[in-house]
């Protein structure tokens, strides 16, 4: 009987054990939310005299709010700010021009200047109060007033903007315009626009409102290579900016916005009613009368002249001074004044020039193109000419070494080189033109046709662009890459599977240094401008070295082989146009697809030079290919170049150069290194000159007989005296 009794009991020890741990977990759950309780109602009875209502409850809202997207605001701003930060922690402002360099030909005549011409010596309360007032009424008008950034102006600005009003006031405070001088590049983003916003109340914190309108003064860009107004003064009239007169004031302020457009010595028209603005918002702005600017309105600014700086080379220039730059870098040259010797033929630099805009101007509306470009070698390299573009006064944006297009076709002679280095071919072996594909991409030639069984000479000739694609991969990409880039092209690109047919990125110089490789028997040929440079004292800085070591490129065979292949092109293949008889013409044309680019690259045994047309925007021209408008812009040039000098011969063609000597056959016609150009002919005069010398040369002929008649009867008469 003892079991069951022991069992029962212990049964009710174990219930009565977890009711009681129920129990206190019951209530301490209560006490606990009771006591929060509590605390609450202490909470809601303390937060209850914070309470408002009505409008004082709206403007607690308010102010909270503003508070909280404050605070992110500032975060945000902060974070905006940083880059500001960082240029303000390196605590110098751009380094300003401080090279000035003249520039030679490769005669020795004075072709331009480049670098600074600046002063800042004049103080800015020796400057008329009118350029003063001139440039505050049409830069910044309420310049003395805001802390940096002109709101009312901004908005102005954009309102203007959207109703399409041509105002002649920005947006830009002036302040943050020298922000942008000092510190920043001239790109154009939302960024730079932000950090030139705290970079313009940076320097109202730490400079006096006259302080900035003097810095705006000495660093603001006035065209012409021109930095400050006292610069600007001297370069356009002549002139002290001491003695500047109110006209010339007015057009000095109205570059600063646009420097290029407006400089005088690019479009007078357009420089002189830009100064009629200026003192339309002097009048505006209550700081002259009408009456005041009668005057100056009927007496317009007249500019010294300028036109030798207009027909210099100023793309080539504008190179060579970045080249020399890095050159008076490099050996440390004492002095900021240097004299640069440069390699440019001022006769070939007109031959190029019109060459390259006649044809623009002839044929471009009906192509669609309105930009081309142009570099111009001798055969060792030497840079002869260089067109940059159309109009250098509109844009002095470099087409010719910035700017990097696909050279379509043009880009094969790197592909079949590698194929005759690597592969052994020769252009008479045979190859078949037909349908290949690498993966999913299958090219086509131009005509949507295959010849069937054709030599890589041939093919070469005819661009037909399954052939190179057929090359590349018996010799992989890679290596046709590599060789581009020793033989001169220096931009990097990916290597795609269409590679072969000129998806790449090459600038026109470095096309030129390339082919230059065929006519310098396969030695590496990097176009070069700079032969000398001095100080203006005398003192030898840098001097090329003529018998420095060359690096082969290419064998003597590839070249020979390349150099028929290149002849054939404008014997019977795309560059027939570029043909010139008398003279061997080798060259391959190229043009891309969608025809945003066309090109003819080619060399004689005297030039090398490429041609590019295109769209700066990128867009479609209407059916261009390099074998059209290039090959023609470049056999005008090759005609030109060729006249009277000794035509010499290419390596590796069957081809007896025809002498072409116009002036006097029978004199000895020396070699082109040695003849000197008269500077400025241009091609038109040239043939008009070389035309009175032959018809002056018949008639001295005819005058011989009559002369010795005269002179017999002359001897007759002082006989009879």
């Amino acid at each position: 009987m003892q079991d069951p009794f022991y069992s029962k009991q212990k049964r009710q020890k174990r219930a009565g054990g977890m009711l009681a741990a129920d129990a206190w977990l019951d209530s301490s759950l209560y006490e606990f939310w009771h006591t929060l309780g509590r605390w609450y109602t202490r909470y809601q009875d303390f937060m209850s005299r914070f309470h408002v209502t009505g409008i004082k409850r709206f403007i607690v809202e308010i102010l909270s709010d503003a508070f909280t997207f404050g605070a992110i605001g500032a975060v945000l701003m902060t974070a905006l700010a940083l880059p500001a930060f960082d240029l303000i922690d390196r605590g110098a402002f751009n380094k300003a021009e401080d090279y000035s360099v003249v520039f030679l030909d490769r005669f020795g005549n004075e072709i331009g200047r480049r670098g600074i011409r600046s002063d800042d010596s004049v103080a800015l309360d020796q400057m008329p109060d009118f350029l003063i007032k001139a440039t505050l009424a049409t830069e910044d008008r309420r310049f003395y007033e805001h802390f940096g950034i002109d709101i009312v102006g901004t908005l102005r600005a954009i309102a203007s903007n959207a109703q399409g009003d041509n105002s002649t006031q920005g947006g830009s405070s002036l302040t943050q315009q020298l922000a942008k001088n000092l510190f920043l590049s001239p790109e154009r983003t939302l960024e730079r626009k932000l950090i030139e916003a705290y970079l313009a109340i940076w320097l109202e914190w730490h400079y006096s409102k006259d302080e900035i309108l003097k810095l705006y003064f000495d660093r603001a860009y006035m065209g012409g290579g021109n930095y400050g107004v006292t610069a600007a003064a001297e370069f356009y009239f002549g002139k002290r900016v001491q003695d500047i007169n109110l006209a010339e004031a007015a057009m000095l302020a109205g570059m600063f916005k646009a420097p290029t457009r407006y400089a005088p010595h690019n479009d007078i028209a357009a420089a002189r009613g830009r100064a009629n603005l200026v003192l339309s918002n002097m009048v505006a702005s209550g700081f002259l009368t009408e009456g005041q600017v009668t005057a100056a309105r009927r007496h317009p600014a007249a500019p010294i002249d300028r036109t030798a700086d207009i027909n210099s080379p100023n793309y080539f220039l504008d190179w060579a001074f970045e080249e020399a730059k890095l050159k008076i870098a490099e050996t440390n040259a004492p002095g900021n004044n240097f004299l640069v010797r440069t390699t440019i033929d001022t006769t070939l630099q007109k031959y190029a020039e019109e060459a390259v805009t006649s044809v623009v101007r002839e044929q471009g509306e009906q192509y669609k193109v309105s930009q081309a470009a142009m570099v111009v070698t001798d055969t060792q390299g030497a840079i002869r000419a260089m067109v940059g573009g159309m109009d250098y006064g509109k844009s002095q944006f470099n087409r010719a070494i910035v700017s990097t297009r696909q050279p379509g076709s043009a880009y094969k002679i790197f592909v079949y080189s590698e194929a005759f280095e690597q592969l052994g071919l020769k252009p008479s072996d045979p190859i078949t033109d037909r349908p290949v594909c690498i993966g999913d991409w299958c090219p086509q030639n131009y005509g949507r046709s295959y010849k069937g069984s054709v030599s890589l000479q041939s093919a070469f000739a005819q661009s037909l662009n399954t052939v190179p694609v057929t090359l590349s991969i018996k010799t992989g990409r890679e290596p046709i890459a590599a060789l581009s880039h020793r033989m001169g092209l220096r931009a990097d690109y990916p290597v795609t599977r269409s590679l072969a047919l000129g998806v790449a990125s090459v600038s026109v110089i470095d096309m030129t240094s390339s082919y230059a490789v065929f006519a310098d028997h396969g030695y590496k040929t990097p176009a070069f401008g700079i032969t000398r440079m001095t100080t203006l004292g005398g003192n030898l800085v840098w001097e090329a070295d003529p018998d420095a070591p060359r690096e082969r490129v290419l064998s003597e065979q590839t070249v020979a082989y390349m150099n028929q292949m290149l002849y054939a092109v404008t014997q019977n293949g795309t560059g027939t146009r570029a043909r010139i008889e008398g003279v061997p013409t080798l060259g391959k044309s190229g043009t891309t697809s969608s025809y945003r680019d066309a090109w003819f690259c080619g060399f004689t045994g005297n030039y090398v030079a490429a041609v590019w047309f295109g769209n700066d925007d990128y867009r479609p021209t209407n059916n261009l290919t390099g074998g059209s408008l290039p090959a023609i812009a470049w056999q005008k040039f090759m005609a030109y170049a060729h006249t009277n000098i000794e035509i010499k011969p290419v390596f590796g063609v069957d081809f007896v150069p025809t002498q072409t000597v116009v002036a006097d056959a029978s004199a000895e016609t020396p070699a082109e290194e040695t003849v000197e150009r008269p500077p400025n002919l241009t091609p038109a005069a040239a043939r008009k000159l070389l035309d009175l010398a032959g018809r002056l040369d018949t008639a001295i002929k005819d005058l011989e007989p009559l002369t010795d008649q005269a002179r017999a009867a002359l001897s007759s008469n002082s006989a009879g005296l």
